[in-house]
């Protein structure tokens, strides 16, 4: 009888216990996942000067947990190792070659090499700043911060900036950017005003390895003739500035100026010779008629009245004769 109770017994226990267990409660929401972070290095990333990496070897302690920074000549120096050359290796290829150090002392070491600080950073600067060229990027910086490390933008550079990089850096955080037809670059484009203006710092993006920055230069309307700054203007964000706009880049006419007779050249894709565009000056200035557009290479000539000038001339010679006789007269007088 004992022994058929033991059984129905424990059975009732577990049964019990089972019974207090709270239920098993369903899975809801988002599976947390970390992303990767937006400055790690891609995995072919060739270390260079100045770079700091962490070596983690758990069974030599002689090698310390504190970040190595690589030298100017390329090398780093560690306990059992020696000096090694660093630059032009990958974290992984570095980890090989400490290992292949340490075999001399343990059989199987076990090496981990990690990026910490990314210092020997080339990037590319290109078209309308001061000093183009290839660049070397110390820590991490901004777009705006490399553009003034190669001297700043020049006068006739363009309203939009150009960026391409590596997809093994990431693509690029900022609206519009898409990968090339190659499927191996992000490119995007910034305005120069947001990011100069500081208006959208969001565009103001950290600069990453081997990036291309391109400053094209801008179209640019050009006013000869009879005005106080004859030149070249670069258009802005607008594919057009209006005449009265150009004069007013021009700082205004001078006093010989033809203002009924003025036009405009522009280029033809049709004809290599180019047409001309007449437009009467003095009606907008007035008020009247319709303001004329001018586009990238168009030039604005503003001549010079022949009858206007001999006129104001002969003004000039006439007070100058009164001044003349006038000083006489007071000589003789005194």
């Amino acid at each position: 009888m004992t022994s058929r109770l033991i059984p129905a017994i424990l059975c009732a226990a577990l049964w019990i216990a089972n019974a207090q267990q709270p239920a098993p409660q369903p899975i809801t929401g988002h599976l947390a996942v970390t992303p990767p972070r937006a400055d790690a290095a891609p995995t072919n990333y060739t270390l260079g000067p100045d770079d700091q990496i962490a070596i983690q070897a758990p069974d030599v302690e002689e090698i310390s947990k504190q970040p190595v920074r690589i030298d100017m000549r390329g090398n780093i120096n560690l306990p059992m190792v020696g000096r090694l050359h660093a630059a032009g290796l990958t974290a992984d290829e570095l980890e090989l070659q400490i290992k292949e150090r340490l075999r001399k002392y343990l059989q199987e070491p076990d090496v981990t090499v990690s990026i910490t600080e990314f210092r020997s950073q080339p990037i590319s600067i290109l078209g309308a700043v001061q000093t183009p060229g290839v660049h070397q990027l110390q820590g991490r910086k901004s777009l705006f911060e490399v553009l003034s490390m190669a001297g700043g933008l020049r006068q006739d550079a363009g309203y939009r900036i150009r960026i391409t990089r590596r997809l093994e850096w990431g693509r690029i955080p900022l609206p519009g950017a898409a990968d090339d037809p190659t499927g191996q670059f992000s490119v995007a484009s910034v305005n120069v005003k947001s990011i100069m203006d500081a208006t959208n710092p969001a565009e103001n993006i950290a600069i990453k390895p081997e990036d291309v920055i391109s400053v094209p230069k801008g179209d640019i309307i050009y006013v000869m003739g009879a005005v106080h700054k004859a030149g070249g203007f670069v258009l802005g964000e607008s594919e057009s500035l209006s005449a009265l706009q150009v004069l007013a880049l021009a700082e205004g006419l001078d006093r010989f100026a033809d203002t009924e007779h003025s036009y405009i050249i522009r280029a033809t894709l049709k004809t290599s010779t180019p047409t001309e565009v007449p437009v009467n000056l003095k009606q907008l200035i007035a008020g009247k008629g319709v303001d004329v557009p001018l586009k990238a290479d168009d030039i604005l000539v503003i001549p010079s009245s022949g009858r206007k000038a001999a006129t104001v001339r002969g003004l000039e010679a006439m007070l100058g004769m009164g001044t003349q006789i006038g000083t006489g007269v007071a000589i003789y007088r005194h």
